[in-house]
Order: structure tokens, then C-alpha cells, then sequence
């Protein structure tokens, strides 16, 4: 049986994420929402997925003993879906907070629209509501999905990787930021693909049975 754990630290919409990977879970598959540090280190593939902020992220990690090096190892042995916050902790720092250090898988920042040079008067921020994300490369997790396609995405900040050759998918708002990750056996968007329709159900598809090569 394959199993598929999505993280639970206390953060993240969880229920709307586990029903999506089990609609498009194949057959032989089970998904489980755990917080155990033995289920996610046994676990075939993991979903991390987040929401709010930084910090809060990070300490909600870091109050169950051993889930911050779980989540950090699985996401260098396996296959690893990294959603929204799931995403923006990957990266060293955030000035989310006052600043954040986060768990450091890849060189960068996150850092807020708000603080971008001629901001656009007629964008919102956070960003809330349908945008494209332009695939900037092949990746299994982009197959049968448009380029481009709508996500569903709520956020204020975006992430800038120092390699922009991790970066897979690009968005426009306000600026053209990196909305998607990959390297290796991970993958990570900053959309919601539980919110975001066909594409986003492809996507969780592709990852459930994604074997963790590019």
C-alpha cells in the first residue's frame, strides 16, 4: 500500500487538501493527516501544505519534537509536494515577521509585495483570487496541464530562490515571481491546487504518482 501523509503542524487548510489527493489518489494509495513523526519518515510521499504566517509556521514545526527534521529529510529522499507556506518555509529567510529563518532546503527569500518599488495602486495585496502560472520548464507535474493555467492563490509574499533554475512556473502580479519550485524528488507551488479546479486536481494527480524524477 502506498501511503501518502499530509503534514499536520497545526497549520494549513487540511481537510480541503486531503479530500482533493483523495479524490485523484490512485487505487492502491491511502492518505493520512498526521502530525507522528514515524508515519511521515514511513510514509512513500508527503504533502505539505500551510497557510498564515511565517513565523507561526516555523514555531508550529518546531513544538512537536522531531516534525522539522521529518519534513526537512523527506523532502530530500522523497517525493515532497510543498503548498502555499508549505512552499515559502523551503527557502533559508523570510522578512515575514520582522524576519523569519526558515528551514534553509534552498538559498532565498520570501519577501512581500508591498515592498516592491511602484507597486501598481489597482493590485491588492494579498493576492486573493485566480492568476496563470506560465511553465518555465518540463516537469511530470505539469503534465496534462495547460501553459498556461489558472491557480487559485492567497498570499502577500512571494519567493525569490537564489538558483533560478529551480524555478518552474512563473506568475505575473505586479511583478513576474517564481509561483513554483522543483528540484529533484520536490516540488512546491505557491497556488492552492485543492482550490484551483482541473488544473489544480491534475497536478495533485501527477504528484500522487509521481515516482520523484524530473
Amino acid at each position: 500500500m502506498n501511503t501518502i501523509a499530509i503534514v499536520d503542524y497545526g497549520m494549513g487548510n487540511l481537510r480541503s487538501v486531503a479530500q482533493a489527493v483523495e479524490h485523484v489518489k490512485p487505487d492502491n494509495s491511502q492518505v493520512i493527516v498526521t502530525s507522528d513523526v514515524n508515519e511521515i519518515e514511513n510514509a512513500d510521499r508527503i504533502v505539505f501544505p500551510g497557510q498564515g504566517a511565517a513565523q507561526a509556521c516555523m514555531e508550529h514545526l518546531e513544538a512537536i519534537d522531531g516534525l522539522e527534521d521529518a519534513v526537512f529529510n523527506a523532502a530530500k529522499s522523497k517525493p515532497f509536494l510543498g503548498i502555499c507556506m508549505g512552499m515559502q518555509v523551503l527557502m533559508e529567510h523570510s522578512k515575514e515577521n520582522d524576519g523569519t529563518d526558515c528551514l534553509g532546503l534552498f538559498e532565498g527569500d520570501v519577501k512581500p509585495f508591498k515592498a516592491i518599488e511602484n507597486w501598481p495602486h489597482d493590485l491588492k495585496v494579498p493576492q486573493m483570487g485566480w492568476n496563470h502560472i506560465h511553465e518555465r520548464r518540463d516537469h511530470a507535474l505539469w503534465h496534462n496541464i495547460e501553459n498556461p493555467s489558472r491557480f487559485y492563490f492567497v498570499h502577500s509574499y512571494y519567493v525569490e530562490p537564489k538558483n533560478p533554475d529551480i524555478a518552474v512556473g512563473m506568475t505575473e502580479y505586479g511583478i513576474t515571481y517564481c509561483s513554483a519550485i522543483a528540484h529533484k524528488n520536490l516540488f512546491a507551488i505557491q497556488a492552492h491546487p485543492e482550490k484551483s479546479a482541473d488544473a489544480g486536481l491534475q497536478l495533485l494527480k501527477n504528484f500522487c504518482q509521481w515516482n520523484g524524477d524530473e
